[in-house]
């Protein structure tokens, strides 16, 4: 029997399954990246008791799994082919932003890897810098870095998607 409250496992997925489900879309098709957040949840509630930092456990288990599921999938290039046709945007778009959300999105995924899954831990995962460090296995100073030069090149492109980004 599991030693983790049903009660914190529901307030834990309240809390942190939205930022899970877009941290882990950077890899997958949403269909996938439900699954794995699904798997990831299952198996914390296995856990005799909670992390340290139930936050950073849950991040970095979505992160192996994200990245165990694509490497399957890559060698399923037929059924890439079809999820990749009824896969839905990272972002729902709001008539009422002011930021178009489609444009977010595709510049989003066109920064380096290592940038976007930055932002996206930082501002979606809302976790600390040593944690992101911790995570994605570099220093704090590279993963700020990584942070500012992501953002910069995000608000370039948003506040002039006509121009074309620098090579």
């Amino acid at each position: 029997m599991s030693g983790i409250e049903p009660e914190s496992l529901a307030r834990w997925y309240g809390r942190f399954a939205p930022a899970l489900l877009l941290y882990v879309r950077q890899w997958l098709g949403a269909a996938e990246a439900e699954d794995v957040v699904q798997e990831v949840f299952a198996s914390l509630m296995q856990q005799r008791q909670p992390p340290a930092s139930v936050q950073a456990w849950l991040f970095r288990s979505a992160r192996h799994a994200a990245l165990n599921a694509q490497r399957s999938r890559r060698r399923r290039t037929s059924h890439e082919a079809r999820l990749a046709a009824t896969d839905a945007g990272w972002f729902q778009a709001d008539p009422g932003q002011a930021i178009d959300a489609q444009l977010a999105e595709h510049t989003l995924a066109d920064l380096p890897d290592e940038q976007r899954e930055v932002i996206v831990l930082r501002i979606w995962g809302q976790l600390g810098w040593q944690e992101i460090a911790d995570l994605v296995g570099r220093p704090t100073s590279t993963v700020f870095s990584r942070y500012q030069s992501g953002l910069q090149s995000l608000r370039q492109r948003l506040e002039n998607p006509c121009q074309k980004p620098d090579d």
